[in-house]
């Protein structure tokens, strides 16, 4: 299998493996105790698989090389590194609440379903070229909004239960008011908004 990978592939899967170091350092964080080093490698890896994942595309088009594997490789990346990630990061950071973890797997899903519906609608809206003019709905790497915010209240320590907007009891469960960033978000994704794709 390897040998049909191109070198974009293989940026491809950096950008995978980045995410899964976010993954990584977030569950390191939550068992071993609050060290905030481990954060910080999780904070870096988001950003660094985003840098990736538009090497990815460069090089192919620079190279004329694109594998059978590429599309699909370029969308399963973007849901660990822009999908998952951040919305494990909300979670690790204390939106531990009903109400948030319902907003996170939505958030999530959402993701899922904008890379779906990007790759079933691509060849519908690509010009004589073969490349597509616009996003419907917004990419899911805009996701890197949600994660510099969270940097930013990390680094006012404003995380579990001193998130901004505090936390409050809805019925059952409990939600954090900054979790609501993720509702819009994913809503975002899953929208007829059009986008110029660069």
């Amino acid at each position: 299998m390897f040998r049909e990978y191109t070198l974009a592939d293989l940026f491809t899967l950096g950008n995978a493996a980045c995410g899964t170091i976010s993954l990584f350092a977030c569950l390191e964080y939550l068992s071993r105790g609050k060290d905030a080093n481990l954060l910080l490698v999780s904070f870096v890896a988001i950003p660094l698989a985003f840098v990736l994942d538009g090497f990815d595309g460069w090089i192919a088009r620079k190279r004329k090389s694109w594998s059978r594997l590429g599309a699909d490789l370029d969308s399963l990346a973007d849901i660990v590194s822009f999908g998952v990630a951040p919305a494990v990061l909300g979670y690790t950071l204390g939106m531990k609440g009903g109400w948030d973890m319902a907003i996170l797997v939505f958030f999530v899903c959402a993701g899922i379903s904008r890379l779906a519906r990007f790759n079933v609608t691509a060849a519908e809206y690509a010009d004589e070229m073969g490349k597509v003019k616009y996003f419907e709905g917004t990419p899911i790497p805009t996701s890197l909004i949600l994660v510099a915010m969270l940097g930013v209240a990390f680094a006012q320590d404003a995380t579990a239960t001193a998130l901004w907007g505090g936390e409050h009891r809805l019925g059952p469960w409990l939600l954090h008011p900054l979790s609501l960033a993720y509702l819009v978000s994913g809503s975002l994704m899953i929208s007829t908004i059009r986008i110029p794709k660069p």
